[in-house]
């Protein structure tokens, strides 16, 4: 058997696996409605609007939104985030203030305002929904992981 022929047949069997293990995940979002078939989405649920601070589960997360964000403009003529976020707006409305990550061009240069590649907020930050995962899941946050296999088990040397 040449070399291009095992390519060829790993290949085709890759595909196949991949669209057997595709359909089960979707399985279980969709229930019983076949692949081809479109369902009725669930209703959304409203969004959390709270002032709490949620954990975050790894370092270097964005943090999330805690409040609606609902009918808020953030496009290339506006961001309603900075109108409490925006470094001058903080004392007044007592939100945190943008990450002085904001400020950095792709260089690493300081800049006055929020760099464009850091202005669509929502790119990066989500407002939260109460709701239960639609797939099981094994997630472990970092610190729980820590106090688990200790501080120094994932450090290199």
């Amino acid at each position: 058997m040449t070399s291009k022929l095992r390519l060829t047949i790993a290949a085709a069997l890759m595909a196949a696996f991949s669209t057997v293990a595709l359909a089960q995940s979707f399985s279980a979002l969709r229930g019983s409605t076949p692949l081809n078939e479109e369902t009725t989405p669930p209703p959304l649920t409203p969004e959390m609007n709270t002032s709490v601070r949620e954990p975050r589960s790894y370092p270097e997360q964005p943090p999330v939104i805690p409040h609606s964000i609902e009918g808020y403009e953030v496009s290339r003529r506006a961001n309603k985030c900075l109108s409490c976020h925006a470094r001058t707006r903080i004392q007044e409305s007592q939100a945190p203030m943008i990450s002085v990550t904001h400020f950095f061009d792709r260089d690493g240069q300081t800049l006055a305002s929020v760099s464009p590649r850091r202005y669509f907020c929502t790119e990066c930050h989500v407002p939260q929904h109460n709701v239960r995962p639609p797939v099981e899941n094994d997630f472990v946050d970092i610190d729980t992981l820590l106090k688990v296999k200790g501080p120094d088990s994932g450090a290199r040397r």
